[in-house]
């Protein structure tokens, strides 16, 4: 995310932070009800000092009084049950709030488009969501109830404290200007050592997924010492982050302490003086000193609000940010009618970076119902072909047309449910073989369906043999199966998606003979009546094919059969020669529909 992390104006990150929290939409009722119950126990609160005095002037003349002592317990009552109260209804806003941002931050990744994926590692997402909206259910659950029934003490407190004695007040008020003094340079400090441990976090976070979702790699080419080094070295700057950090605070901390303890002694010292020369009852010595303390926490406790709130601000820029990245472009209303059209490539210019282009001015048609097969050296493009047509990617110029209609005009969902992806690796997802069959289905799908998907897919044999059946636990990335079984699965996803545009990237290549004769009869079943687009380095493949395409360098070179190709084209003959010298090419009759990349 570094192109996006700039430091926002000042005072514009509080805005940042008020504004994710308003458009969370928290809940109102709840908030009412727990600032209610705060104010009651402040209150309460503030009047057990007031208690306190007369019960300790009434004690020295031995005059006690029953409904003091009952009103002294109410008050403590009424304290304890609000802020229970107060507590847990503050926690349930917090979550809300927190739950309402995660949503919404996950519902937009999810609908990011595969650039933003390309730009940014998955770890650094994933610690965004997780613990960037935590800092801010931090600040909301443990620090914001506090802050605000401390500022209501405080001025509650020095209220009641100038009616009592306002010269001993006055004394107590020194410590204001002193606190501010010190809390708001150091807040700032706080803010930027935050911003930076935060993405440092990320940067770790990253790095773990990385690494962890890779692990096999990291072993078989003995990297864990390079791996460990470089995960050392976010440890050691999270440290010295985190060492900045307690600096900050190792000095925040005492200085308020010693501020307040300071302003402590004298008002004992001073109001010993007036309690022994008669200006102040001994009463009101002791609630001066309650009420002392009642300030003094509160303003201990706002020096970790601050920490928490400039964490949280922090924490919400980066959300923001999130939120404020382009979602894939979507057409709501116009939706495939007739999926039995001609795809059209006309002028289609692309290239992942302005430049450097993978595609030059394509122009191609790849008929309705037919097999088109995509052949040439690696990097010519082929690939990117697929990328496009899933409107994974836009063409820089030209334009890519389904019948007569642009297909950035078709809406999202519509367009890629004409579509099933059956590639070299196909992807599983971490659950059963029941979930990966119908993964991404909005409808019902019957025993019976699933069952016949396996059994063209070829796959129901070696499902029927495993102790859990289609219940079977296929592991991270499906790591439990082979890669015949994994590849077979993902056609039985395809066959019952009932796709009417297929497209088959290295569907066979690394399997052994006996997976790919298997994954060969399941994929002739999913072309039948389907228009097909496959890619392939073996030619000896796509022999059968009604058109293939030549690519070179970004540009068509040749379009024909196999036939026509051999007799009229330099490059396909020489890769069909190579091929053939190879022996390769005598297979063509067994693997006709069969594509690698």
């Amino acid at each position: 995310m570094e192109t996006e992390r700039k430091n926002l104006p000042k005072g514009e990150h509080v805005r940042t932070f008020w504004l994710l929290i308003k458009d969370s939409k928290p809940p109102v009722k709840i908030l009412c009800v727990a600032v209610i119950l705060s104010l009651l126990e402040t209150g309460a609160g503030l009047i057990v000092p007031l208690f306190t005095k007369s019960l300790v002037d009434q004690l020295s003349q031995s005059a006690l009084e029953l409904s003091v002592i009952l009103l002294l317990g109410l008050a403590f009552v009424v304290q304890t049950v609000s802020s229970g109260f107060s507590y847990y209804f503050m926690t349930y806003l917090g979550e809300s709030i927190v739950a309402s941002i995660r949503k919404r931050l996950w519902q937009h990744v999810l609908h990011s488009p595969i650039p933003y994926f390309d730009q940014h590692e998955s770890g650094d997402t994933m610690s965004r969501i997780t613990q960037d909206t935590n800092t801010i259910k931090t600040l909301i659950t443990q620090h914001l109830i506090t802050f605000i029934t401390g500022l209501i003490t405080i001025i509650g407190s020095v209220v009641i404290l100038l009616i009592i004695d306002w010269k001993m007040t006055l004394i107590m008020l020194i410590a204001v200007p002193v606190s501010i003094a010190i809390i708001m340079p150091l807040g700032q400090k706080m803010y930027k050592v935050s911003k930076l441990t935060q993405d440092e976090m990320a940067g770790f976070s990253a790095n773990l997924g990385r690494v962890l979702s890779d692990i096999r790699l990291v072993k078989a080419f003995q990297a864990e010492t390079t791996e460990q080094t470089k995960g050392n070295k976010r440890i050691d700057h999270l440290f010295q982050y985190g060492l900045k950090e307690a600096r900050i605070l190792a000095v925040v901390t005492p200085l308020m302490s010693f501020t307040m303890m300071l302003v402590l002694v004298l008002l004992i010292g001073y109001g010993g003086v007036r309690v022994a020369s008669g200006a102040l009852s001994a009463g009101s010595l002791v609630a001066i000193i309650i009420y002392m303390f009642q300030i003094v926490v509160p303003f201990s406790q706002m020096a970790g609000f601050f920490t928490a709130f400039q964490k949280a601000m922090g924490g919400a820029e980066r959300v923001q940010q999130i939120l404020a990245s382009d979602k894939e472009p979507n057409a709501e209303h116009l939706h495939v009618t007739n999926p039995s059209q001609d795809i059209q490539f006309k002028g289609v210019t692309f290239g992942y970076k302005k430049d450097n282009s993978i595609l030059n001015n394509m122009t191609l048609t790849i008929p309705t119902g037919k097999t088109t097969a995509f052949v040439g050296p690696s990097g010519s493009g082929k690939t990117t072909i697929f990328a496009l047509l899933e409107r994974f990617y836009f063409p820089n110029s030209g334009e890519i047309l389904f019948g007569k209609t642009n297909i950035k005009d078709f809406n999202l969902k519509s367009w890629r449910s004409q579509f099933s992806y059956v590639s070299q690796e196909s992807p599983l997802m971490s659950g059963t073989i029941r979930e990966n069959i119908i993964y991404g289905l909005e409808r019902d799908v019957s025993e019976e369906e699933m069952k016949a998907a396996a059994e063209l897919a070829n796959a129901s044999e070696f499902i029927s043999r495993l102790p859990g059946g289609f219940d079977t636990e296929v592991g991270e990335r499906g790591i439990k199966l082979s890669g015949g079984q994994r590849q077979r699965i993902a056609i039985a996803r395809a066959l019952i998606r009932d796709p009417k545009i297929l497209l088959l990237d290295e569907a066979t290549s690394n399997l052994d003979s006996a997976s790919e004769l298997l994954v060969q009869k399941a994929l002739q079943h999913l072309m039948k009546g389907r228009t097909t687009l496959v890619i392939a380095h073996r030619i000896s493949t796509v022999v059968d094919a009604d058109q293939i395409v030549v690519l070179d360098g970004g540009i068509i070179s040749g379009v024909g059969t196999h036939r026509e190709l051999v007799e009229q084209h330099d490059l396909y003959r020489k890769l069909a020669k190579q091929q053939l010298q190879d022996g390769e090419a005598g297979n063509h009759t067994i693997t006709s529909h069969i594509v690698t990349n």
